[in-house]
């Protein structure tokens, strides 16, 4: 009874949104099914009618995540995956219309021909030759017991799809796009053709900018007649200041003082290890050699004067206060040239496909090179060519020409460079097995080791919380007056401006990767001269919203930049235009108080006038002039033009014109690139991603 009671308290409601689904109904029948369905909200887009959901667009866009790991942020994937559903769904769009199918017999046959399935050892049969039915075996092992490895080896198949479809439409145009030996005749004369003329030149620079007017009334009429060029996306304009966390000059002296505090222990330790971890330190041991070029300046002299056990510092390096202990004291040479054979085994770092030796099969082999390598050296580089599966330098005999201290992993590097040259020996890396023998050495030199105990050099909390508290007041001031630039100018605070800011952004020019900002700039809720402060890692923001512009045509106040010396030099070739009144050359110039200037030999290739410079739609338009005609009033890059054409010279006529037909085809075919980007202009999209990321 209670709900039939709640029901009837409400029955207008429901009356009233029915009556208001009925009236749409009759005004368009076909938003009744839209009214009463959610899956309207459950999409994020729609490609040529074609609705994109929330859970297609989420699928994809975690499968890309996860082959990318790492690599990508959010937005950058998202726009990815976009992009790439984007394609899909016009290029089958047209490939339905023209009514072609790539079936599944086509994607499996791109499947089985890649190199990486055809030549594959895996796959293969006992006479070395691809094994379909062994490959089907495998897809079919792997869909019944590895999800993740066959997730992969979907999203590989459906790309070959997606290429197939591409590829497909995009053969199909190219082989329409050719060329007629008319076209070829006609531009053979159009490149050759060489024009000699006479002109007047009056440059747009003789009427000062300061001289015209241009109004926004006319920008705007510019902007509604220039429609495509001035389109715009949804975007938000803010400024910002920002408080930077940095360290004073007393939060440095303390931390100094703190380090230095550490040296007569540091002297006495007898485990290095434990003293850092025991003491906090921001930097861990270096097992590494130092030579004297790589240590810090500051007090690279003193320590290469020392002795092992002794302590410098504290110094200060790189964002760091540092003491540092001499552990180790050496001879090294600072460069080595040494030959190897490597040995990998199964599980070595980057170890082809086809090895299957073990750890042990793989030492075994090592130790029998080594064996014959000791006896006769020479024998060396044959070894090296036969065994090494480093196939840069068995190539070379297993040569390395010199290298220095930090080039080679650190058991190879160890032994050529604190062993002697001849010194032959088997090492283990993460690469496998190495037959090693030092070739050479120079410029032995003192080494040292070094423990350093580090503390990285950051504000302290009472610092912290003194910057915190100048955003926050700032904040606070801007709220009771709304004057964010006044009170940032009072307080000598710099304004920073990020303009154009687009929905899925999410770089704020000077502050990097802060999409919460952009979030916050396109909430529902903020408004132009609503503001926010943000804590980021290092500093505090205080971010003002300073426009608002809705998708569809610029406005004027944002156009006026592009559209005002547009506008200045019509008016301007109007002004100059009215004083080019004589009938000939010579009656032009000398009502303009200049000369006739000759051009000779210009080509539409290139077209440039003597004295004037570039000036293409001029050349243009001498090419199809009338000889010894007058054309006045033409308007070029950088004034007006009077011109007179005195001759035209013709190339030779060929015999045929197929060289340039074939240039003209070859060209058209090698902007097949621009297809999709055509047939994307020419479809109907609509990008909801924004409904994702910005919250209302």
């Amino acid at each position: 009874m209670a709900v039939l009671s709640k029901i009837r308290e409400r029955s207008m409601f429901l009356i009233i949104i029915i009556g208001l689904a009925l009236f749409a109904f009759v005004l368009d029948p076909s938003t009744l099914g839209d009214f009463f369905n959610s899956s309207k909200v459950n999409e994020i887009g729609e490609i040529n009618g074609e609705s994109i959901s929330r859970q297609e667009f989420a699928a994809e866009l975690e499968a890309y995540k996860q082959q990318a790991g790492n690599r990508v942020s959010e937005m950058q994937a998202s726009k990815t995956v976009w992009e790439n559903i984007v394609r899909k769904k016009i290029y089958q769009n047209q490939l339905s219309e023209a009514g072609i199918t790539v079936g599944e017999a086509d994607v499996w046959n791109e499947v089985i021909n890649a190199p990486s399935v055809k030549d594959s050892p895996q796959f293969q049969n006992e006479a070395g030759l691809f094994d379909e039915g062994k490959f089907k075996q495998f897809l079919a092992d792997t869909k019944e017991n590895d999800k993740g490895m066959w997730a992969a080896w979907s999203n590989y198949m459906n790309q070959i799809r997606d290429n197939a479809e591409r590829n497909t439409y995009n053969n199909l145009v190219a082989a329409g796009l050719g060329s007629s030996l008319k076209e070829g005749e006609f531009q053979y004369f159009s490149d050759n053709t060489k024009l000699n003329s006479q002109f007047v030149y009056i440059p747009y620079t003789t009427i000062a900018d300061s001289l015209i007017t241009v109004s926004k009334s006319e920008i705007d009429a510019y902007i509604k007649s220039n429609e495509n060029d001035f389109k715009v996306d949804e975007s938000r304009d803010i400024s910002y200041v920002q408080f930077n966390i940095a360290p004073t000059t007393d939060d440095e002296n303390n931390i100094k003082n703190e380090v230095n505090g550490l040296v007569e222990d540091f002297k006495l330790a007898t485990n290095d290890v434990e003293f850092l971890s025991e003491n906090d330190s921001d930097t861990n041991i270096d097992a590494n050699f130092k030579f004297e070029n790589q240590v810090s300046k500051t007090v690279a002299s003193d320590i290469f004067k020392g002795a092992k056990g002794d302590v410098f510092g504290p110094y200060k390096d790189k964002g760091f206060f540092k003491i540092s202990k001499i552990t180790e004291v050496s001879k090294m040479p600072d460069s080595a040239k040494a030959s190897h054979i490597l040995i990998p085994f199964l599980g070595a770092q980057r170890v082809a496909q086809d090895v299957t030796r073990t750890e042990e099969e793989a030492k075994k082999l090592a130790d029998s090179i080594l064996s014959v390598v000791k006896r006769r050296k020479s024998k060396f580089a044959d070894l090296a060519k036969e065994f090494s599966s480093d196939r840069g330098s068995a190539d070379k005999g297993g040569f390395y020409d010199w290298f220095n201290y930090s080039r080679m992993t650190p058991e190879f590097r160890d032994f050529v460079f604190e062993g002697k040259t001849g010194d032959i020996d088997v090492v283990k890396t993460p690469f496998g097995f190495h037959v090693i023998k030092i070739d050479g050495q120079k410029n032995n030199q003192t080494v040292v080791k070094l423990a350093t105990y580090g503390r990285k050099i950051i504000a302290s909390e009472t610092t912290e919380n003194e910057v915190f508290q100048k955003a926050e007041q700032f904040a606070l001031d801007t709220s009771k007056d709304k004057k964010f630039f006044a009170i940032a100018k009072e307080n000598k605070y710099v304004t920073r401006p990020a303009i154009g800011l687009k929905v899925l952004d999410e770089n704020v020019p000077g502050l990097g990767n802060q999409r919460q900002i952009v979030s916050w700039a396109f909430n529902n809720s903020t408004k132009p001269g609503d503001f926010k402060r943000f804590d980021l890692e290092g500093s505090h923001v205080v971010a003002f919203v300073t426009a608002k512009t809705e998708k569809g045509l610029m406005s004027a106040a944002k156009a006026t930049s592009r559209v005002k010396p547009i506008l200045i030099k019509q008016k301007k070739a109007k002004l100059i235009a009215e004083k080019l009144n004589g009938s000939t050359l010579q009656d032009l110039a000398k009502q303009n108080n200049t000369t006739v200037r000759n051009s000779n030999n210009v080509t539409l290739k290139s077209p440039t006038l003597s004295g004037a410079g570039s000036e293409p739609k001029i050349v243009g338009a001498m090419f199809n002039a009338e000889l010894n005609k007058v054309y006045k009033n033409i308007e070029g890059n950088r004034g007006v033009y009077s011109f007179v054409v005195t001759k035209k010279d013709l190339p030779t006529a060929l015999p045929n014109y197929e060289t340039a037909r074939k240039s003209i085809a070859d060209a058209r075919k090698r902007k097949t690139y621009a297809i999709y980007e055509a047939i994307k202009k020419a479809s109907k999209i609509e990008d909801s991603r924004a409904n994702l990321y910005v919250g209302n």
